[in-house]
């Protein structure tokens, strides 16, 4: 993360950074202004401009920009978004971070939770043959299924320490084959990283993280800095995979109770279609390499004559 996020900042830092970014992605067009003449010194919105369409004070935004107002009005929050043409998505985050700037008393991070209860894992089984894995905050993977593994082609080449989704889109080779839209796979990954950094911005498993993306991936950088937290928990999704070709699969977001930190991720399909019957293959083709014996290091298979 940047200087200002790893020296902590001052109350509101946060807040104010949200604001500037969506300001700089919002044309005047948008917002029914006329462009003027010659060229504007800054992308998007000026900050006199938005103030005017939040209806508050030219100087007043300019200490919420700064960090130095920390206790904006709910009112003046939901004028703000309304002026941005914020999602609800975005709109919620602006309100967590008035909240947080409005603390008296910084909050330390809060330890990650990597504890996958024992039910959670029966479910993980009980979901053959549909995919599924439960993540933790960061997008490390704490558990899956055969199927959830074998789905993200490539991920059991890593140590299960070091198997991250966001390290796997961005950095591992296959990802781009896999994902038939890397791209939004890409950005929904950086979306879920920059909310919780807006939160939790000295957490040490997220500094971590992102400090790693940012030097590893230029493309994480580039999308690091829009600032962008929409969030998608539902959908469809492509993947072109190695071993069962191309598929199309629904998949759901859950929220882990007692665990909020974690959540599970469950791919599906139609029973009777080939989606389904592939993924009937995958589990199959996944369990079977579980359970199939080990070679010592440099061992080959004996050929029978």
């Amino acid at each position: 993360m940047d200087r200002e996020q790893h020296s902590g900042g001052t109350r509101g830092t946060e807040l104010g950074r949200f604001l500037r970014a969506c300001r700089a992605r919002l044309a005047p067009e948008e917002v029914g202004l006329v462009a003027g003449g010659g060229r504007r010194r800054t992308p998007g919105l000026r900050r006199e401009e938005l103030a005017t369409l939040a209806g508050i004070s030219i100087d007043y935004y300019a200490r919420l920009e700064r960090g130095t107002e920390t206790r904006p009005s709910p009112s003046v929050i939901d004028s703000l978004a309304r002026a941005l043409k914020l999602e609800e998505d975005e709109r919620d985050h602006l309100r967590a971070l008035a909240a947080l700037a409005a603390r008296s008393v910084p909050q330390p991070p809060s330890a990650p939770n990597r504890t996958v209860r024992p039910g959670v894992k029966l479910l993980l089984e009980s979901l053959r043959p549909f995919p599924a894995h439960v993540f933790s905050r960061t997008g490390d993977v704490l558990a899956y299924n055969p199927g959830g593994l074998r789905l993200v082609a490539g991920l059991d080449d890593w140590p299960e320490e070091q198997r991250n989704i966001a390290r796997y889109v961005f950095l591992h080779p296959g990802a781009r084959v896999l994902f038939d839209d890397w791209d939004n796979q890409v950005r929904s990954c950086v979306n879920g990283l920059r909310a919780l950094a807006g939160m939790e911005p000295d957490a040490p498993d997220l500094t971590q993280l992102v400090g790693e993306l940012l030097l590893k991936s230029p493309e994480f950088a580039r999308l690091w800095e829009r600032y962008d937290v929409k969030g998608h928990t539902y959908g469809r999704k492509t993947f072109h995979h190695p071993e069962v070709g191309d598929l199309t699969l629904g998949y759901q977001t859950l929220q882990l109770q007692g665990s909020p930190a974690n959540c599970m991720v469950v791919y599906y399909a139609e029973p009777g279609t080939p989606e389904h019957d592939a993924l009937a293959l995958l589990d199959l083709a996944a369990d079977e390499s579980e359970h199939a014996p080990r070679l010592p290091p440099n061992r080959q298979p004996i050929e029978k004559p």
